[in-house]
């Protein structure tokens, strides 16, 4: 099992260990909901240096890109991020992924853990007939995520002026700790935060240097535990539970990070647009339990006696104190916000209502 860089940090503060897509990480420190919590209220730390960094850059690079998402990477300027999915020829999600455009012909792609290989693998097997570089830097850095209200007071206190922090959805190159740091402001919990990707060999001072500047705002570490929790608090999908290679960014939900009007081609178009048009035989909702009960995972869901789709994520809301979830439901009963629906727990139907994926307030825009 792989480890990152902040391995022995994470043991030093007392976090409890888990194999997360090969890799060694903290599940949690103290407990999943005081975790959450502190996200919400104040600023939490993450290491999620298992993710991947790839760079694309050459000539063709703009082309290729767009061969490859169905968001339009035309569109962006430098240092300008946008959210996409590569896509197969049947429409389906290799992966989601962020695309940065640090200057003309070089990109960043931020891409899953669990599926950095198979993305490169994807790039690489896609890239014939370009003129371009896909280079695979994700041995070579580290990265941090810092969220929750308080980060970008926790981000000046080590260094960087609120005036010079990115915006949201901007990409900066700066200097932290004397080392030239690539610093984000996306995130994936539904607060305001940045992601800090520096070289392995410093990332560990740069983990100790944000919890000593953070402790007058009341950051913690934070796990995967709260990690997963505070996604799904934020409807935000993860791969391998509500995306796969078998599920469209139409069904997906995923229509709004789709360009209607773009005219190059990319792999799947023509399934996606069909999709669009036409609509799909399932699609992904939100729901609140309304029986004392947990959805998990898997879970079948119900209508009228009904076997009618399954629990993608599901779990107790710490902050909103409301068992909450996502699934796949067939379309042809044309159930809408507010409808019941049922949850087979252990063999019992519970009830739930299906919600807006709107379950909390986002605070992830800066002004």
């Amino acid at each position: 099992m792989a480890k990152t860089f902040l391995y022995n940090n994470h043991v030093k503060l007392g976090a409890k260990m888990v194999d997360f897509a090969g890799w060694e990480m903290p599940v949690q420190y103290t407990s999943i909901i005081e975790e959450h919590n502190n996200v919400r209220n104040n600023a939490g730390l993450f290491d999620v240096s298992h993710m991947g960094e790839i760079f694309v850059s050459g000539k063709e690079a703009l082309d290729f890109l767009q061969h490859m998402v169905p968001q339009n990477i035309a569109k962006l300027i430098d240092k300008k991020a946008l959210y996409c999915q590569f896509t197969n020829e049947n429409g389906g999600i290799v992966d989601d992924l962020f695309v940065y455009k640090l200057e003309e012909a070089r990109y960043l792609l931020i891409v899953n853990a669990s599926r950095l290989e198979a993305d490169y693998n994807w790039l690489i097997k896609n890239k014939n007939g370009y003129d371009v570089n896909v280079d695979n830097k994700s041995d070579v850095y580290s990265m941090v995520a810092l969220q929750g209200p308080k980060a970008s007071d926790i981000l000046e206190a080590a260094g960087i002026k609120k005036e010079n922090q990115p915006r949201t959805m901007f990409i900066m190159q700066t200097k932290l700790l004397n080392e030239d740091v690539f610093v984000s402001r996306t995130g994936y919990t539904g607060e305001d935060g940045f992601e800090i990707i520096i070289r392995n060999e410093k990332v560990s001072e740069l983990w100790e240097l944000l919890l000593e500047k953070g402790k007058d705002f009341g950051i913690m570490p934070i796990g995967l535990g709260a990690r997963d929790t505070l996604r799904l608090e934020a409807a935000m999908s993860l791969y391998g539970n509500e995306l796969n290679e078998n599920t469209t960014p139409v069904e997906a939900s995923l229509s709004w990070s789709i360009d209607k009007e773009k005219q190059q081609d990319y792999i799947g178009k023509n399934i996606i647009l069909n999709q669009l048009k036409n609509g799909t035989d399932k699609k992904l909702i939100a729901f609140k339990m309304t029986d004392r009960a947990i959805a998990r995972h898997e879970y079948p869901i119900y209508y009228n006696n009904e076997e009618i789709g399954h629990v993608t994520s599901g779990c107790v809301a710490p902050f909103l104190g409301q068992n909450i979830g996502l699934g796949y439901i067939k379309t042809d009963k044309n159930l809408k916000i507010n409808d019941t629906i049922q949850i087979m727990v252990r063999n019992k139907l519970y009830n739930a209502v299906i919600a807006s994926k709107n379950f909390i307030q986002k605070h992830n825009r800066n002004n």
